[in-house]
């Protein structure tokens, strides 16, 4: 009975719909996957960063640093630059994890849509 329910909900597509739909939804996924592999780079370079400064941290928490913020070139000391960084990393783990999230649920709308309507790729030689 459910099968009959879920084939009755599937909407007819003319073709073209169907390919505008499958295009987007992919579109739509490499979009996220780009987003995702943008944020990781950055959390890493914040990484990058932190080991550095964590060093410096040990030795001369006073110590001179610099740091962009909105464009300007700030001077702080590694002691108030550390806190921030390390919060900002968070956000973008946190930020990365939604995104992941959003790329997972939308995959399964994709794999669903393409099975209700037989979707593929066109192959053109």
């Amino acid at each position: 009975m459910s099968t009959s329910k879920a084939k009755s909900k599937v909407q007819p597509l003319s073709d073209q719909e169907i390919q505008q739909t499958y295009s987007r939804l992919q579109n739509e996924l490499q979009s996220l996957a780009g987003k995702i592999g943008e944020l990781e780079q950055e959390a890493e370079e914040h990484g990058l960063v932190l080991s550095t400064l964590n060093e410096a941290l040990q030795g001369e928490p006073g110590r001179k640093c610099f740091r962009l913020i909105g464009g300007v070139l700030v001077e702080r000391t590694v002691k108030d630059v550390v806190p921030a960084l390390q919060t900002n990393r968070e956000g973008i783990k946190k930020v990365i994890a939604n995104l992941a999230e959003q790329y997972t649920t939308k995959e399964r709308d994709f794999e669903t849509f393409k099975r209700d309507y037989n979707a593929r790729p066109i192959s053109r030689a």
